[in-house]
């Protein structure tokens, strides 16, 4: 299994974005990971739909983003023409998650939805063979630079055994303490995509710590007996 990284510019220095994003994708970075906050679902505010759009401008990775957000429905076309490419919701940020991940679908884009940590994998078993992503959240949503949650590995085990048992084309991203020190048990359990904030850009050189990230991923085995 191949690991992907999708650094997260929450612990980007913004005064410097374009010069690190550059970095990153240099290093083998596969997406630039956009966490947006409303001050609601989550007790932080981050960013809107014109950051995205300038991150358009700036480079030609695609823009993973990941609405921690109250209302989702709202703000999915105004993140959709800005320019995302995939957008990420979770559970509880709407009434109906079926008709959210449809209109994520109906404009272009790739779909995913997100588990917070004590959310089980049991409450998205109805949408898992039509979304093209599942984001386990390994720490609470709301802030950069957290400790993993260590029964979170579990959750990341069930879901991959479910996905490869009925053979679902979802892939798994993991979020949340994703460092040096956690990416062995994260992949082993079954992860594909690390978003890791902190552990590239509290550095000095974010590309070096991408391209060790994946060195350290690429050691790292995972095998299934459905596969």
């Amino acid at each position: 299994m191949s690991v992907r990284i999708a650094p997260s510019i929450l612990s980007a220095d913004f005064s410097r974005l374009a010069e690190q994003i550059a970095e990153v994708a240099a290093a083998g970075a596969d997406s630039i990971h956009v966490d947006v906050m409303d001050g609601h679902f989550v007790p932080n505010l981050t960013l809107g739909p014109v950051v995205v759009r300038g991150l358009r401008k700036i480079t030609s990775l695609p823009l993973d983003v990941h609405l921690m957000v109250t209302d989702a429905d709202c703000l999915i076309e105004p993140f959709a023409d800005a320019g995302a490419d995939h957008l990420t919701v979770h559970v509880e940020a709407g009434a109906h998650l079926d008709r959210t991940l449809n209109l994520i679908r109906s404009l272009g884009k790739g779909v995913g939805v997100a588990l917070n940590p004590a959310t089980p994998v049991s409450s998205i078993e109805p949408v898992l063979g039509s979304v093209d992503l599942v984001l386990v959240m390994t720490v609470n949503p709301g802030f950069g630079g957290q400790r993993f949650i260590g029964y979170t590995e579990g959750k990341i085990r069930a879901l991959k055994q479910l996905v490869d048992r009925e053979r679902y084309q979802c892939a798994i991203q993991v979020d949340g303490g994703i460092n040096l020190g956690t990416v062995e048990r994260v992949v082993t359990a079954g992860a594909g995509i690390l978003v890791a904030g902190a552990a590239v850009f509290d550095d000095r050189d974010p590309g070096a710590r991408v391209r060790e990230l994946l060195e350290k991923a690429s050691s790292v085995s995972y095998h299934s007996k459905y596969v």
